[in-house]
């Protein structure tokens, strides 16, 4: 079966979203939040705050509220990157730096951030950099050409590495990703510019600025859009953002002028996510529980350590053994195992708990279905085989907060124990409920109803939210207090026909 894979980006005043559907199903999310700025990437001059020998560590000054993470493992030569004296003792292995790494309190080093600060964590940073292209992936202070290992046929790796030697300076690595396959000399070249102008720059920057400070912004959404997920596997682009739609459109023209064709703007009232069943998608991926089309179902739990997924028989009613049974319902549930990961963004350790199978060769068989599976995962992920209790764990790289963190604040009613729809989820949702009700009926004044807390963060944080709404729907709104309702619900009542037409949507 032929694959139908297709990128849909909404963009509203709470959240820009892109969505990739494979065959109508979804299996990844991207989630941008306007205020919320993501640091992955970033490159900042920092001050060195701390040095823990006993953690292998150090704690650097970026400009966050908490300081940066710095494993010595993620040290490389800071020689080439500043003035700051460093030591390394290789006596055991060329490959493994020692614990004689000298950082002192009050140094002043470039670091680029690799994980996003999670659950009072500041975020994890390194000192070996490199800046991603569309094509090609920059390192500094290196000199090496490395090719994807996707790319598998012998001559097009050898003409990307001949393009790639006409114009590397010695002073850097470049890798090449599995997308310039076919590019021409031009395009690769091109790209090289681009992101060379951007080293040397931020270079500049880090002997222009005081530290702390970003020196480096990797995060832009339509450049993230094109190199993260755009590919010749995509049948179609739909954006319902113009100035979205024009970003990324010029940014593909440059990369790959064909491709120009896939690119659509979406122009109609319906929301574009509820035109194609994404909506209901993605709030079906902030369950607990997922059900499988065999009556079968898997439940879902996050704890700060890990988490934790166990698999279930549910309504599942087998004619065969046991054992039979109990394989069948795994390798459904290792599949979408697979595929919740990838919605979910879920990082870290995760522990699974299928059902108990007595025969080795079937306990291989559910191993070898994950592991397929999980192939077609962009993290990186390592798997063991089940132990002696019966549990399979696996790690999957965590990068940024999960859909489940993205989407859902600390519920204060029970203290931590929940989750509830996060203020701008709740934006999201108020806004594509107006744009459906404009779509069917021609009321044009509205009363908003919204709790205390939910009412102070539009006026007081997001004051341009009802204007934007107004002006954007053409209908009046009106905001108002309801202290009946909870943080994630709103109600709206319809001046002309004086009655809620909440649930008329």
């Amino acid at each position: 079966m032929n694959n139908n894979k297709e990128i849909f980006i909404n963009s509203t005043i709470g959240t820009t979203r892109a969505a990739t559907i494979e065959n109508n199903t979804l299996t990844d999310l991207y989630i941008d939040f306007p205020d919320h700025k993501k640091m992955v990437g970033n490159i900042y001059k920092g001050k060195v705050q701390n040095v823990i020998p006993g953690m292998q560590a150090a704690f650097i000054d970026i400009g966050y509220h908490i300081n940066a993470f710095l494993p010595f493992t993620e040290i490389g030569d800071l020689s080439k990157l500043n003035d700051i004296s460093f030591s390394i003792d290789d006596n055991k292995s060329k490959n493994k730096k020692s614990n004689k790494i000298n950082i002192e309190i009050g140094d002043e080093i470039m670091v680029q951030v690799i994980k996003e600060p999670f659950l009072g964590k500041g975020p994890r940073v390194t000192t070996e950099l490199s800046i991603a292209g569309n094509l090609i992936v920059l390192v500094p202070n290196q000199n090496y050409i490395g090719i994807s290992k996707k790319i598998n046929d012998k001559y097009e790796r050898k003409r990307l590495k001949t393009i790639i030697e006409s114009f590397k300076p010695k002073d850097v690595g470049i890798i090449v990703r599995t997308i310039s396959i076919s590019k021409d000399e031009k395009i690769v070249k091109n790209d090289f510019k681009k992101i060379f102008s951007e080293w040397e720059e931020t270079n500049s920057n880090f002997q222009l600025k005081q530290a702390p400070s970003k020196i480096y912004n990797d995060y832009n959404f339509s450049k993230i859009v094109v190199r993260d997920l755009f590919n010749d596997n995509i049948n179609k682009l739909v954006i319902d953002n113009k100035s979205i739609y024009k970003r990324v459109y010029n940014n593909i023209k440059l990369m790959n002028p064909a491709s120009t064709k896939k690119i659509q703007y979406y122009r109609k009232t319906l929301p574009l996510f509820e035109t194609n069943n994404i909506e209901g998608q993605i709030s079906k991926a902030l369950k607990n529980k997922v059900w499988l089309k065999s009556g079968a179902y898997l439940i879902i739990d996050h704890t700060e350590a890990m988490v934790v997924v166990d698999v279930n028989s549910g309504r599942f009613i087998g004619k065969k053994s046991h054992e039979e049974n109990s394989l069948a319902i795994n390798l459904e549930a290792a599949t979408e195992i697979a595929k919740q990961l990838r919605i979910r963004d879920i990082g870290g350790l995760v522990v699974i708990d299928f059902i108990d199978l007595a025969i080795e060769k079937n306990r291989k068989k559910i191993y070898d279905e994950l592991k397929k599976c999980l192939k077609k995962d962009r993290a990186k992920v390592s798997i063991s085989e089940f132990s002696e209790y019966g549990l399979l764990q696996m790690t999957r790289q965590r990068v940024g907060l999960s859909l489940l963190y993205s989407l859902t604040d600390e519920c204060k009613a029970c203290k931590g124990l929940g989750r509830v729809e996060s203020n701008d989820y709740l934006i999201t949702k108020i806004e594509n409920w107006i744009k459906k009700f404009k779509s069917k009926f021609n009321d044009r004044r509205l009363i908003l109803y919204v709790n205390k807390e939910i009412n102070e963060y539009i006026t007081k944080t997001r004051d341009k939210v009802i204007n934007t709404l107004i002006f954007k729907n053409w209908i009046w709104i009106e905001l108002k207090i309801d202290e009946k309702l909870h943080a994630n619900e709103f109600r709206v009542y319809s001046k002309k026909r004086r009655k809620d037409v909440t649930n008329e949507v």
